[in-house]
């Protein structure tokens, strides 16, 4: 059985869907950020990564053989305000997790990375040997679960894969699950509810940027294709294949000015707009060289622009 840690969650519960096709999964999550509603598919264990107890009571009920981890705080503003937030949550935390897996010997660990270890870009695309400079807590907390699970690795013999996602966007395709935040924070859903009138505009952080239209570029994949991922490095995992660190991205990059565009295409309707101030810790660039996941997994990114923003109109609609 597959433990999926924040598995009520936006990429959570659409990994959850693609696992369920051929794994039994529980899903673990205090709910504080994910939805109940969304754990369609297999068990439901509600509990909270800072109290060991409950983990160990989900562990002891259950044949857990692997571990996917997508608990965390993600927005990059607040972590930049209030980092302690962030590596309690995101590093104390997940040190709870792993402490527990080694007590029931499960030794297989995918992590819900990120581009920001990263930081700002040295090169046109990113890949898994650019040096990882954060330039925000929210970024170097990850990147501190990054190393404490590689020294789990050598001296426990933990099994693990990092995925570094770059922008997830998009919805569930048969509209059964879709991106609900509270607050949102992403652009292609904060556009569309600008659009739909259910916020008066969008803010835009930054015109100033080194872009071609001065607005902030990034890497948009489609929830799905990112679940699928996961799905796929559990496999290589099990198969006995060595730990892996991966990106997981189209390869295009898209201007902010330039979703909004890709938005009112498909709805059909205005985004009104204002232009705030750059936000800290935005670098100008994030685009992923993909070239690893292709060449080990045999991955691919399946979803257009068009196809990411057609899927989150469709739930945002409903």
């Amino acid at each position: 059985m597959i433990l999926v840690a924040g598995g009520a969650g936006y990429i959570g519960s659409h990994t959850l869907k693609q696992l369920a096709k051929k794994y039994q999964a529980i899903t673990f999550d205090n709910l504080s950020a994910g939805h109940r509603e969304n754990v369609k598919w297999g068990r439901f264990f509600e509990g909270d990564l800072a109290d060991i107890e409950s983990l160990r009571t989900c562990f002891r009920e259950n044949a857990i053989t692997a571990v996917m981890h997508f608990c965390a705080f993600a927005n990059v503003g607040e972590s930049v305000k209030d980092p302690e937030k962030y590596y309690q949550n995101n590093v104390a935390n997940t040190l709870n997790l792993l402490s527990v897996m080694r007590e029931f010997g499960v030794s297989y660990f995918i992590f819900s990375s990120t581009c920001a270890t990263y930081g700002n870009p040295t090169t046109l695309t990113l890949s898994e040997t650019h040096a990882q400079n954060p330039v925000n807590p929210y970024g170097a907390s990850k990147l501190m679960v990054e190393q404490i699970v590689k020294d789990y690795a050598k001296a426990y013999g933990l099994k693990y894969g990092f995925l570094r996602y770059f922008n997830a966007a998009g919805a569930d395709p048969d509209g059964e699950i879709g991106e609900a935040h509270d607050p949102e924070t992403h652009l292609i859903p904060l556009a569309i509810y600008a659009a739909q009138k259910k916020r008066d505009k969008l803010t835009i952080f930054g015109n100033d940027y080194p872009t071609s239209d001065g607005t902030c570029i990034r890497d948009y994949i489609h929830v799905n294709d990112l679940a699928k991922a996961h799905i796929s490095v559990l496999e290589h995992l099990e198969k006995g294949h060595e730990n892996i660190e991966l990106n997981l991205g189209t390869g295009v990059g898209y201007s902010v000015q330039e979703i909004i565009a890709a938005v009112e295409k498909i709805t059909g309707l205005p985004v009104p707009y204002e232009m705030g101030p750059r936000r800290e810790g935005d670098p100008a660039v994030l685009v992923a060289d993909n070239k690893k996941a292709k060449e080990v997994l045999g991955w691919e990114p399946t979803f257009t622009l068009e196809q990411i923003v057609e899927t989150a109109w469709q739930w945002h609609n409903k």
